[in-house]
């Protein structure tokens, strides 16, 4: 039974082990994104102004509640790969639950607060990330991005195209939304592309389409839909 005594070990456990399950969810998500060529990995833990960073880890204020990763440019954009992405968080809790249960069944580590938080609390992770849901903000749970998918429904992956195209006739870069629909004008190329990106970002999924001066089109970049 838990008791008054076992208090100061439950808040040791949340502090180090919620964060613990957080980084090997987000690192499932992560590391199936990387197999279909990700690039620029990202993986942020806790809410907050950021207090430390290396490598593709960030780690914010509040390092023990809510975490999240992000990526660019994957090169397999289809159903299946998607589906891969979306289940890895919960795949990989799944999995260090599993091994962590079987350590102490061996006796290699010893069952106590620490060992009965991980399990617990990555198997609410694992649950709450699968439940099809829409999170608060209008966010889909992984598992909502799953049913859909595997219902066919792939048009909650289907990218906006934003493009950048030159105008002889203005000598001017135009940046234009997927109606087609001038957002802004540029007299330098990265200029025009520094806009795209910063719409297309906060547009995910979404892709930029550049023509250039000799009318060749080409994506130079993509923002995935990115789980949680």
């Amino acid at each position: 039974m838990f008791g008054i005594n076992d208090i100061p070990k439950f808040l040791l456990a949340f502090f180090l082990v919620l964060p613990l399950i957080s980084i090997l969810h987000e690192a499932g998500h992560v590391f199936f994104a990387w197999l279909m060529g990700a690039k620029n990995i990202r993986i942020i833990v806790g809410s907050g102004k950021p207090v430390f960073s290396r490598g593709i880890l960030e780690i914010r204020q509040y390092y023990f509640w809510y975490g999240f990763c992000t990526f660019e440019n994957i090169e397999r954009k289809e159903k299946l790969a998607n589906i891969l992405i979306f289940s890895g968080g919960a795949l990989f809790n799944l999995i260090s639950t599993i091994a962590v249960i079987l350590l102490v069944e061996n006796k290699v580590l010893e069952s106590g607060m620490l060992t009965y938080q991980f399990t617990y609390f990555s198997m609410y992770y694992i649950f709450f990330a699968l439940l099809p849901m829409l999170y608060p903000g209008g966010n889909f749970s992984d598992g909502k991005i799953i049913l859909e998918l595997l219902k066919n429904k792939e048009e909650i992956i289907q990218e906006r195209t934003y493009r950048v195209q030159w105008k002889n006739t203005e000598e001017k870069w135009h940046v234009w939304d997927p109606n087609k629909e001038l957002i802004a004008k540029f007299e330098k190329e990265e200029e025009a592309l520094d806009k795209a990106r910063d719409v297309a970002k906060n547009n995910r999924p979404s892709r930029i389409i550049i023509n250039n001066k000799d009318g060749v089109e080409k994506e130079v970049q993509n923002y995935p839909r990115i789980p949680l």
